[in-house]
């Protein structure tokens, strides 16, 4: 038994060892977003295996190729000297861990930790990564079973692929339809439930002209939790008129839930029908909004505007999932898409059959996944001959083929964190401050997005793993840790890791966007009648003062 156990560990790349201890070390370093000891155990547990791996690979290739290994003495002493100086790393980085974590949520506003837990993370780290390797191992083990016994009818390099694409279909499958499918069914299910329950606060509205009500067209069981929540938490038009000092208009708001109808299709028409009902295209601005995946519309976005107009509004939108949107932008982003084309072509449609002088203003608006398929629904061929009056897009994700463009073609002068494109006539960007130039000029279209440097929905990419991004500047972004380095692949990971966690920051950092932001953006792209200096002052300490729900 002893000398199995020897054997065993003997088994193990020594390269291998000494790569996943400087990928553990790195994993410990600053991304966007402060972590858990937990997120980061698993973080790291992942980046060791991941390091081993690469460092078995790194041995078969120079075997491969026949290279020449160092002598007997002179490899022992490289092997010391190696061990050395990453154990120095390793607890050198681990010591540093609280630090770092500290140079993050300083920027955010957060209390300091006294400590990030190290050893803590250092041991989920350990475990999970010897199980990850074990699996891996386990996987090789099998290939050369398979091999073994195909070598008896094949080549052996041909029974040894074979065996590998084998064992890795086998693999794939198991973990696709057995773990994969059933862990989304089970998310499927649990925020399918979640997306059918009321808050106790929530009840239908009793006005007839209101989406919902007993005469709407609109059933009020068929419209999800986010979008109940949207139609009867918005402000009132006595606090409208308490905010402008005079008599208000009552804001309309237009939802058609997942339940609502059966097709995306369905819905847009629905909704169309019941904005016409409700006289939507009787109010000076008229927004269609894509919401997040869960069906949610940003109360930071949509309240303000309503105050920033009198009440003199109108919002429109339909519900095309329940997932949260970083589960829906892995899974199925063109629901999105798809949606958004939906409502814009109903409304557009419509609205562009009616006198240009009696007709709403029309703009878009979508945050996370409903900014993706809100840019994607109003294609410049579409709206070339009646343009509408533009947009307000927040936490473009990455997919989002339109932001991508622009972010990539900016003017070379300007971080891509914040760029400048062209002559900000037609589109311009903001963050925490106000970057939108109120004293420059704009085109007849008017495009904005809002994208916090800190958000790991803008800033996460596959390219991570083999590239340094380009947001990654000197300086960084005002809200991202003078110490974060890009490593290739750890990079990868820990942006990935930062995703499900992105709205767990306070506002106004992450994925979580302030009223601030939305009241200086909504006032370049609307020309908002109620928006001088002091009210503008006055509607930010209101949203301040009184918080914004979150999903």
């Amino acid at each position: 038994m002893k000398e199995q156990l020897v054997q065993y560990k003997k088994s193990f790349s020594f390269v291998g060892l000494m790569l996943a201890a400087l990928f553990f070390a790195a994993s410990v370093t600053p991304s966007l977003l402060p972590r858990t000891y937990l997120v980061q155990g698993i973080l790291s547990g992942f980046a060791l295996a991941i390091g081993y791996t690469v460092g078995v690979l790194a041995v078969w290739v120079y075997q491969f190729f026949e290279f020449r290994e160092p002598a007997g003495r002179t490899q022992l002493i490289a092997k010391r000297i190696t061990v050395g100086v990453v154990a120095l790393l390793f607890v050198g980085f681990l010591w540093r861990m609280t630090f770092w974590q500290n140079s993050i949520r300083g920027l955010m506003g957060m209390e300091d930790l006294e400590t990030a837990y190290p050893y803590r993370t250092a041991a989920i780290a350990v475990v999970l990564g010897a199980i990850l390797v074990s699996l891996a191992r386990a996987f090789v083990a099998a290939s050369g079973f398979v091999a073994g016994k195909l070598n008896h009818i094949l080549p052996r390099k041909v029974a040894t692929a074979t065996a590998f694409v084998s064992v890795g279909l086998v693999v794939l499958f198991l973990s696709n339809d057995l773990v994969a499918k059933n862990l989304l069914s089970v998310a499927d299910s649990f925020f399918a439930k979640l997306d059918e329950r009321s808050d106790d606060e929530v009840k239908p509205p009793t006005n007839e002209t209101m989406t919902g009500s007993e005469a709407s067209l609109v059933n009020w069981d068929s419209i999800g939790r986010q979008g109940k929540n949207f139609l009867a938490l918005g402000p009132t038009q006595a606090e409208i008129s308490d905010f402008i000092g005079e008599e208000a208009e009552r804001p309309v708001r237009v939802y058609a839930g997942v339940r609502s109808r059966p097709t995306m299709r369905g819905r847009a028409k629905l909704a169309l029908e019941e904005l016409k009902r409700v006289g939507g295209f009787d109010r000076s601005v008229l927004i269609v909004a894509t919401p997040t995946g869960t069906g949610w519309l940003d109360p930071s976005a949509v309240d303000t505007v309503e105050y920033l107009h009198g009440g003199d509004t109108a919002i429109v939108s339909i519900q095309y999932s329940y997932l949260p949107s970083w589960i829906t932008i892995l899974v199925d982003p063109q629901r999105s898409i798809d949606s958004a084309q939906a409502l814009f072509d109903e409304v557009y449609g419509y609205w562009k059959t009616l006198p240009k002088d009696g007709r709403p203003r029309l703009y878009l608006h979508g945050l996370s996944l409903g900014s993706l398929g809100s840019e994607e629904s109003a294609d410049l061929l579409t709206v070339f001959e009646d343009p509408i009056d533009g947009a307000l897009w927040s936490g473009p994700p990455f997919p989002s083929k339109q932001w991508k463009s622009v972010v990539r073609n900016r003017n070379p002068e300007s971080p891509a964190w914040l760029p400048t494109f062209r002559d900000g006539r037609l589109l311009r960007f903001t963050a925490q401050e106000n970057s939108l130039e109120p004293g420059k000029e704009w085109g007849p279209m008017r495009d904005a997005y809002i994208q916090y440097s800190s958000d790991p929905m803008v800033w996460f990419s596959p390219s991570l793993a083999w590239s340094r991004p380009a947001w990654l500047t000197d300086p960084p972004g005002p809200d991202v840790s003078p110490y974060l380095r890009w490593y290739p692949i750890i990079t990868f990971l820990q942006i990935g890791f930062d995703l499900p966690m992105a709205t767990t920051v306070p506002i106004g950092h992450g994925h979580n966007y302030a009223p601030s932001s939305y009241i200086d953006g909504w006032v370049a792209v609307t020309q908002s009648e109620y928006a001088s200096p002091s009210q503008i002052k006055s509607l930010k300490d209101v949203f301040r003062n009184k918080g914004v729900p979150k999903p």
